[in-house]
């Protein structure tokens, strides 16, 4: 008989202003199904209802947000339900207290001109400290603490995804797009490199029709003098940045690799890079969008007018 899986479920809670939104999205985006302000009287009833249809089989972990806000909020009440939960052999259920120093909340709420929750028409130092003391209960007993004072939204991310990341082994997606300028820049592009400087095979007539994916086009770009030093510098900027985009939990990095038309060097960059991206161990998927495009001889005149023999 195999064994029955317990879910897991987060309780995400703290003082206002300490970084709940954050924490909560960033669970989304690692995977987790986040609810906020959701009335704790009726978290039971929640767990037992089935994930969504959307999600197929799966049924992702839970983490529900609350504070002084959420509807029937009493903190010693919450606690002693939280502890009926977690003798329920169905559920792994544990807590995240987000804590900060009173006098960067007050930093913060001056900041973003919003006011306290509860102190609506007092200043937010005496809300602060009023809801300090309410939630004093869940900051002895959280499973986790995390004291967001000295920490940047994107320093609270980063210690989200460490502690919490379902699949520890995910990695970014990269992908590689080639385009051409002519034809206007890609959507979302992360990193844009230009390679233009190259010798531009368009202007061979044996090259001409053909694209980057052609030995002989590919040949052609290679004898540019610039070219075996453009590839290694950028091949040593991307061993540098992927590395880091990872770390900091970037789901995807989009690179973007521009000619004039599209259809020679781009093409051709791209297949390199991906080419030693992956001797490197990424995994890199590679988008040629103008590789069908018919070659223009008036846009590649444009850009050739402009004195370069590259471009």
């Amino acid at each position: 008989m195999s064994e029955k899986l317990v879910k897991p479920v987060l309780l995400v809670t703290g003082l206002s202003g300490a970084g709940k939104s954050t924490a909560l999205n960033t669970l989304e985006d690692i995977g987790w199904e986040t609810i906020d302000n959701f009335p704790f009287r009726l978290v039971e009833r929640l767990l037992k209802t089935p994930p969504s249809s959307s999600r197929g089989d799966s049924d992702p972990p839970l983490a529900i947000g609350f504070d002084s806000r959420t509807r029937g909020f009493e903190p010693d009440k919450l606690v002693e339900s939280v502890k009926r939960l977690q003798n329920k052999q169905d559920y792994q259920i544990s807590t995240l207290y987000l804590d900060c120093a009173g006098g960067e909340l007050e930093r913060r709420y001056s900041e973003t001109r919003r006011r306290h929750p509860l102190a609506l028409d007092r200043p937010a130092k005496q809300g602060i400290a009023l809801e300090r003391t309410m939630l004093a209960p869940f900051r002895s007993w959280a499973d986790h603490v995390i004291d967001t004072t000295d920490l940047t939204a994107n320093d609270l991310q980063r210690e989200i995804r460490q502690q919490f990341t379902l699949d520890k082994d995910a990695v970014t997606t990269i992908t590689l797009t080639s385009f051409g300028f002519s034809r206007g820049v890609p959507n979302n592009i992360d990193l844009l490199f230009d390679v233009r400087f190259l010798a531009n095979p368009f202007w061979d007539p044996a090259l001409k029709l053909k694209t980057g994916l052609d030995a002989d086009v590919a040949e052609y770009i290679g004898k540019d003098p610039a070219y075996p030093e453009a590839i290694d510098k950028i091949l040593d900027l991307l061993a540098f940045l992927l590395p880091r985009y990872q770390e900091a939990g970037k789901a995807y990095v989009n690179i973007g690799i521009g000619c004039t038309g599209g259809r020679h060097r781009s093409v051709h960059v791209a297949e390199r890079l991906s080419k030693d991206l992956r001797a490197s161990g990424f995994s890199p998927n590679v988008l040629h969008r103008n590789l069908a495009s018919r070659p223009i001889e008036a846009l590649e005149s444009m850009q050739k007018s402009n004195g370069n023999r590259g471009i």
